[in-house]
């Protein structure tokens, strides 16, 4: 291919030479005639050795090209055929691997189709077996079938039953047996039950009731303040009575001074006022200056120091158990607490027994503790203001609650812990179960005995004095009473009219702290007696 491509170069280079010698001929014939040819001739003869020798010169480059190119096909024509050869030897190695794998599964299969034609045989032979089992199975059920139905016809020629009767009777007599058992089960399983409910029970009010150990202090109506000497007496009376006048208008106090050697009396039923009085009163003493102005002042300086140590109070009730986040005039009414008493209970300490005792039976009900303490300690907050409010500490002290942003769950508990509203979660039971402990537990409130029973005893004249009253019995220390009525002379009707009246008789004969609750109980009973 080379040398073609040569030799065509020579070809077409000796035309041009050529071409070039014949156009510079003719050029050379016209310009210088016979002369030239001459000339010509020469310099064709030179062109055509020059010609000859490119073209020998075309020629051998074109053999040693043409040589070059066959070394260089035929090397590539060797490595291409080891190449072959190489992925031929491979082929040929995968092939005899595969053939001998096929060998093998052949083999395999073979040893495989030999076992199969085994086990096959020896399934036929099983399925005759079977067979055969399967029919003398069957001959056998026809022989027992025929066995069961004389076993019956005899059955029912002895029992005198039908295969029916008899069954209705037996299933009878397993429904009776299962029944008592059941009864009895459930009678088991019921009185473990209350067992196991009751000493739990005792053992979480035991354990609350541990939890609180607070000494109480008997609060009265009266303070009583030591003078000095009996010319005191003069100085707290004052000039025409200036002073004493002064004193009980600023502080609300009645301030009692008879013939008792060095001693005068204070007499209010508030007995945060009372406190104030007596204070203000033990520091004019001290100083000296008793004038209307002097008392003004010092009253004033003590008023403002007692609303501090309320709130000293308040906190320190709150720290005690671990309540924080109150509204400071919740804090501050708590404080106001200390100075109430209920039945010579101080109502702050009641709280916080109250609060102790709350929390540590939600604590073993599995319920949230800090909340159970907080309704707790709240729980107669209303009674620090029912001076200035009317109605039920708890429904007032719902009120202040709420307003203070407390939980609506805390209000429901605090609202209901006396029956007030309806209780509606879990808490209102737990204060009402810790409330009573600490009211009721053993030297917490004094009263004496007679005018306790006086008192309940009134109660109940006056609803025995109703025409149609049956029963009537006054419970939770005379806060309600219960009144039974005969269901053949009171209406429905008229029972909520006769709970009205003797609500108002109470209000009108008696006198007494707080609220009393009347519910009638109008029922119908059916009494029978098996014989």
């Amino acid at each position: 291919m080379f040398a073609v491509t040569y030799l065509i170069i020579g070809f077409i280079v000796g035309s041009l030479l050529v071409g070039i010698i014949w156009y510079y001929k003719k050029r050379a014939e016209e310009k210088m005639g016979l002369n030239v040819e001459k000339r010509a001739q020469e310099i064709l003869k030179n062109a055509q050795e020059k010609a000859k020798e490119i073209f020998e010169n075309a020629e051998r480059e074109a053999q040693l090209k043409i040589q070059s190119a066959e070394l260089k096909i035929k090397e590539e024509i060797l490595i291409y055929k080891q190449s072959l050869e190489k992925d031929f030897e491979k082929k040929l190695q995968e092939i005899s691997v595969k053939e001998e794998r096929l060998l093998n599964k052949e083999e395999f299969l073979a040893k495989k189709e030999l076992d199969l034609s085994k086990k096959e045989e020896n399934l036929e032979k099983k399925w005759k077996e079977i067979e055969e089992i399967k029919q003398k199975l069957e001959e056998k059920n026809r022989e027992i079938e025929k066995t069961l139905e004389r076993a019956k016809e005899e059955l029912e020629k002895v029992a005198g039953l039908t295969e029916r009767e008899a069954k209705e009777l037996l299933l009878k007599k397993v429904e009776e047996e299962i029944l008592e058992e059941k009864a009895k089960m459930i009678m088991k399983v019921e009185n473990e039950i209350r067992e196991e409910s009751k000493r739990k029970a005792q053992e979480i009010l035991a354990y609350s009731i541990s939890k609180a150990a607070i000494s109480f202090v008997t609060e009265k109506t009266v303070s009583v303040v030591q003078l000095p000497n009996e010319e005191m007496k003069g100085r707290i009376i004052g000039r025409e009575g200036r002073n004493i006048r002064t004193f009980e208008t600023i502080t609300g106090v009645d301030l009692l001074i008879d013939d008792t050697p060095e001693v005068v009396v204070l007499s209010c039923l508030d007995p945060l006022r009372r406190e104030i009085a007596r204070i203000s009163l033990e520091r004019l003493i001290a100083d000296g200056r008793i004038h209307p102005t002097r008392i003004e002042e010092v009253v004033k300086q003590v008023e403002e120091e007692m609303e501090q140590h309320l709130v000293e109070v308040g906190e320190k009730a709150c720290f005690e158990l671990g309540i924080y986040g109150l509204h400071p005039e919740l804090i501050k009414m708590l404080g106001k607490l200390k100075f109430r008493t209920s039945y010579s209970q101080n109502v702050l300490q009641h709280s916080i027994e109250t609060a102790i005792i709350c929390g540590a039976i939600a604590g073993e009900l599995g319920w949230d503790v800090k909340k159970a303490k907080r309704a707790a300690l709240l729980h107669d907050v209303g009674k620090a203001s029912s001076y200035e409010q009317e109605g039920p500490h708890a429904l007032i002290g719902a009120e202040i609650v709420r307003k203070y942003g407390e939980d609506e769950e805390i209000v429901n508990a605090i609202a209901s812990h006396h029956e007030d509203v309806p209780i509606t979660g879990i808490l209102g039971v737990i204060l009402q179960i810790a409330d009573a402990i600490s009211g009721a537990r053993p030297g917490a409130r004094r009263e004496l005995l007679e005018a306790y029973i006086k008192r309940i005893k009134e109660l109940e004249d006056i609803a025995y004095s109703f025409e149609g009253v049956q029963k009537a019995y006054a419970i939770q220390a005379g806060r309600e009473i219960r009144v039974i009525v005969d269901e053949k002379k009171i209406t429905d009707e008229q029972a909520y009219l006769l709970a009205r009246e003797i609500a108002q008789k109470i209000e009108n004969q008696l006198n007494y702290p707080g609220i009393i609750r009347v519910t009638v109980i109008k029922e119908t009973r059916a009494i029978e007696y098996a014989r």
